[in-house]
């Protein structure tokens, strides 16, 4: 009898655990923090959306670098912010061999470069033209490298050291540790009106509060990056800039439309606008509201937009 209440017991265990697991793996959306602003705060925002229609949702601190495969696996279920310069590489591959799916293209155009503060111009004639950067390069020196003009950036791969070799430029490249850090930097530079060039992007919260300007180096073409002989300097790639004009798109794990078809029409249907990108980095850098907060801030004010993705079918009903 002993035996039976055990066995009936451990039986029980076993279920209620088997039911337990089965319920956390199926009803959990688990969502990768990039180390941009606008990317963490927006993930909050569609986070947030996903727990109206009934899921527990987890965040995970990752480079984009680590993110496809964890992608793929189903570790992370989708991406909302894909930017072609500095990710299509692998965007592409991963889906040419249906490792992760396509969910769509956002409508606004981006733009990754060198950038500079408006008022640099006053002190280095003939900017925004890259010419005019080894001309005035001993403005952006620092003591570390008098003699070479300094290109702030983090640790994201636009070939900038192929840039500086294909176009002979007089300058190094200096890798801070974070987004943070290199805001500190442009906040000091601005505050003092002292020459200073880094890598800055669009939408992003300077468009709203730092008139700037991108660095206008030789117009992107795929071949810049293949074929040493187009371009400027025939021995050499990389002598161009990046895109002007470049697509920001959404992906997710293969599995995401059957297992989870509420999320994938809503991932599907997310559109950002420049505003609405660069207003979720302001929230968050400029006003310094902590990503939840500013997530929240900026769900009120586009309460509009996003009533038009979410599904009233899928709202507090798990698919």
């Amino acid at each position: 009898m002993r035996y039976i209440r055990v066995t009936l017991y451990l039986g029980i265990c076993w279920l209620l655990f088997a039911n337990w697991s089965a319920l956390s793996k199926s009803d959990t959306i688990s969502i990768p923090l990039n180390n941009w602003m606008s990317q963490r705060v927006l993930s909050h925002v569609v986070g947030d959306i996903i727990e109206g229609y009934g899921y527990a949702v987890t965040y995970h601190d990752m480079p984009a670098s680590d993110q496809w495969g964890a992608m793929q696996k189903g570790l992370v279920h989708f991406q909302i912010e894909i930017w072609q310069q500095s990710m299509s590489g692998q965007y592409n591959r991963m889906v040419a061999d249906n490792l992760i799916v396509d969910l769509g293209v956002h409508s606004v155009a981006v733009r990754e470069e060198w950038w500079y503060p408006q008022y640099v111009e006053e002190l280095c004639p003939g900017l925004p033209d890259w010419k005019a950067l080894n001309h005035c390069s001993k403005l952006f020196a620092n003591d570390a490298e008098p003699s070479k003009g300094v290109f702030y950036t983090i640790d994201w791969d636009y070939q900038d050291a192929d840039l500086i070799r294909a176009l002979n430029l007089n300058f190094t490249i200096r890798r801070l540790q974070n987004e943070e850090i290199l805001w500190q930097k442009l906040e000091k530079a601005w505050l003092s009106k002292i020459p200073i060039v880094l890598i800055n992007w669009t939408p992003n919260w300077t468009d709203l509060h730092i008139p700037g300007r991108f660095i206008e180096f030789p117009l992107y073409s795929m071949a810049c990056e293949t074929d040493a002989s187009w371009g400027i300097n025939p021995n050499r790639l990389h002598d161009c800039g990046n895109p002007r004009k470049g697509w920001l798109r959404k992906a997710g794990w293969p599995k995401l439309e059957k297992l989870y078809p509420c999320v994938y029409k809503l991932i599907k249907k997310i559109d950002f606008s420049k505003k609405m990108i660069a207003d979720a980095a302001s929230f968050a850098v400029f006003d310094g509201n902590s990503e939840s907060k500013a997530a929240k801030r900026w769900s009120i004010k586009y309460r509009n937009e996003i009533s038009k993705w979410v599904d009233n079918t899928c709202l507090s009903k798990l698919s």
